[in-house]
């Protein structure tokens, strides 16, 4: 368990650029746990996790890995970046060995591991991240930009971390390669029961995948909790620069409207069917089924919504569209 007590931290610290970057950051977080950090650019994201593997000291404050201070004297900093992984942002520019295993061996060697073990634990790191044999030869330098992610990826979980960081790993990913990434984390945390802290300023990325979101602004935690908790303050969070998934917006909409949807839906599939079920229970309440070609009421509050006209409303073989397919 990592857990942050009163930290806070001040780039240029007595200078007269000095920037408060970390400000009483209080944070627990539980083993086997998949955070989604949130944040716009400059929020204090990618310092915050920077502290807990200890790439940067807090200026006042403390840090626990499983109840060890460490910044108490003979705590292992080595040891500490072993057990908290952190993949940095466009992590191929990490890469710099010949071939992809060799790239991986890097980390176990430096902790002291002989080429034998290295080399196990590299080719058991990569069969996690979906690079076969394959790859083992290629220049990592040769590889698609998923396949780069996936290499640098599996350099850091050759170590066994207990806690894996990374810091926008869908950045400069097309929506596949984002998509593939996002999956490529959720399996790795379920097959290895590891704690992930997933970093992005897009709620829209995470939304599906995490159990918790902590939000960051100004170098402040201001939210912290279930995705559909803080999903909840979706005008809050579009004034400090964020946007709740667009599923959020569609359901909050049309519950203003009067359909009885449910506005803590954060899948797409499922505010689907959710709203497909609203426009059926409309209907059966009020008896509207539409007569003579016209809409009936629920019609006309998606269309409302979607700014839609009779012809958008029309499926592509001319029928009518369902709730999912409106969606």
């Amino acid at each position: 368990m990592l857990k942050l007590e009163h930290v806070n931290y001040e780039y240029g610290q007595g200078t007269e650029l000095a920037v408060h970057a970390l400000k009483d950051i209080n944070l627990e977080i539980r083993d086997g746990e998949f955070i989604g950090l949130i944040g716009h650019t400059g929020s204090g994201k990618s310092t915050l996790v920077q502290h807990m593997n200890g790439l940067i000291r807090a200026t006042s404050g403390t840090i626990y890995l499983d109840g060890e201070n460490i910044y108490a004297d003979g705590f292992s900093m080595k040891e500490l970046r072993r057990r908290v992984g952190l993949v940095f942002q466009y992590p191929e520019h990490q890469l710099f060995e010949v071939d992809v295993l060799s790239d991986v061996c890097f980390g176990p060697k430096n902790m002291g591991l002989s080429a034998e073990e290295a080399e196990k634990e590299a080719k058991e790191a990569l069969t996690l991240v979906g690079l076969g044999e394959e790859y083992y030869k290629r220049s990592p330098f040769e590889l698609s930009g998923g396949q780069k992610r996936r290499a640098a990826i599996a350099g850091v979980l050759a170590m066994k971390p207990g806690v894996l960081i990374l810091d926008e790993p869908t950045a400069g990913l097309d929506p596949q390669g984002r998509e593939e990434i996002l999956n490529l984390v959720a399996s790795l945390r379920e097959k290895t029961g590891m704690t992930v802290v997933l970093i992005s300023h897009s709620m829209e990325d995470v939304a599906q995948y995490v159990s918790r979101i902590v939000v960051m602004n100004q170098g402040q935690i201001v939210y912290d909790g279930k995705p559909q908790e803080v999903f909840g303050h979706y005008e809050e969070l579009e004034k400090i620069g964020l946007a709740a998934p667009q599923v959020t917006y569609a359901l909050y909409g049309l519950k203003k409207m009067g359909l009885d949807v449910d506005t803590d839906i954060i899948t797409l599939e499922a505010a689907a069917d959710n709203i497909a079920a609203a426009l059926g229970k409309y209907e059966a309440v009020s008896g509207e089924a539409g007569m003579n070609g016209e809409s009936t009421m629920p019609e006309k509050i998606m269309r409302k919504k979607d700014g839609m006209t009779g012809k958008e409303n029309e499926s592509k073989d001319g029928g009518t569209m369902t709730g999912k397919d409106r969606l």
